[in-house]
């Protein structure tokens, strides 16, 4: 089952739009979740399993509405070695069993020709999901989206060796203020259709993700995020809760009986007149049989 996950929203806000993942920082407010819903806590950590790491992580071990623990956002792995996210993410994995590890990639290439290769992947971190990005409304090109985007960023993520089953789609639900992408161009608040193209997009590229990203819930840059669109609300709450159709089942084939071999005489159908002379002449040819046993008996 697709966990789904938006951050900064307290848990009985995002739970009225179908999400069930809440991003928290503190024991507190994971145990005040909602029933069934489960806590992301967000740690900020990429210096390896250090005391201050080892401390934030502790208070957690053992609460039953733990998801996980996302390490960090976007780490450049020209500055933060594999070799440290790996010993967080064993770490916990070892403290709290069960656990996932997810972190947020860094594009190391361009839009035009992302890549994540040479940084972080479960081979060399142990990482369980990584959140893979791709915002494409914006104001320059708003008339006419770059959805392939998300495309490219799927490709280069498979590329970089982390698996279609680790990848955790990451939804642009926000726009406006002061975030500026790597083009230089806004971000711009995707319509409804534009929010449903993105997710369809999605889905035909990682049909079953453990867990999806909504980013984001709360404004944190002066822009105008999910928490005040109703609108959207309404969009990610139909695609939230929406049940998977059941399988068609496979029709099972009739079986088709045998052919019934149809009766012959010297190569002709049979018909009953046919059959009767045959049944005479075998009778009278026994006769003359036994008539020739009698005379040389």
């Amino acid at each position: 089952m697709t966990l789904r996950y938006t951050s900064g929203g307290a848990g009985s806000a995002i739970a009225a739009a179908g999400f069930n993942v809440a991003d928290v920082s503190y024991v507190s407010a994971l145990n005040e979740l909602p029933a069934g819903m489960l806590g992301l806590v967000y740690l900020g950590e990429k210096s390896g399993a250090t005391d201050a790491f080892k401390a934030k992580v502790k208070p957690f071990i053992g609460n039953p509405k733990l998801y996980g623990f996302f390490l960090c956002d976007e780490p450049d792995a020209r500055y933060v070695p594999a070799s440290l996210l790996k010993a967080e993410s064993d770490y916990i994995h070892t403290t709290c069993p069960g656990a996932k590890t997810f972190i947020s990639m860094n594009n190391m290439g361009s839009v035009a020709s992302p890549s994540f290769m040479n940084t972080y992947n479960p081979a060399n971190t142990g990482i369980d999901l990584y959140g893979i990005g791709a915002y494409p409304i914006k104001a320059k090109t708003l008339s006419n989206p770059d959805y392939a985007m998300i495309d490219r960023m799927v490709a280069a993520a498979l590329a970089s060796g982390i698996p279609l089953s680790a990848i955790v789609p990451e939804y642009q639900a926000f726009g406006g203020g002061n975030w500026i992408s790597s083009t230089g161009d806004a971000f711009v608040v995707p319509t409804v259709a534009q929010m449903q193209t993105m997710l369809d997009r999605w889905a035909k590229l990682v049909p079953s993700p453990q867990l999806e990203y909504c980013y984001k819930w709360s404004s944190q840059n002066g822009d105008t995020a999910l928490g005040t669109l109703p609108e959207l609300q309404k969009v990610f709450l139909a695609h939230n809760t929406a049940t998977a159709p059941a399988p068609t089942p496979t029709p099972v084939p009739t079986p088709v009986p045998a052919p019934i071999s149809t009766l012959t005489i010297e190569g002709q159908p049979a018909t009953q007149a046919g059959i009767d002379a045959l049944v005479a002449a075998r009778n009278a040819a026994q006769k003359i049989i036994a008539s020739v046993k009698t005379l040389v008996a």
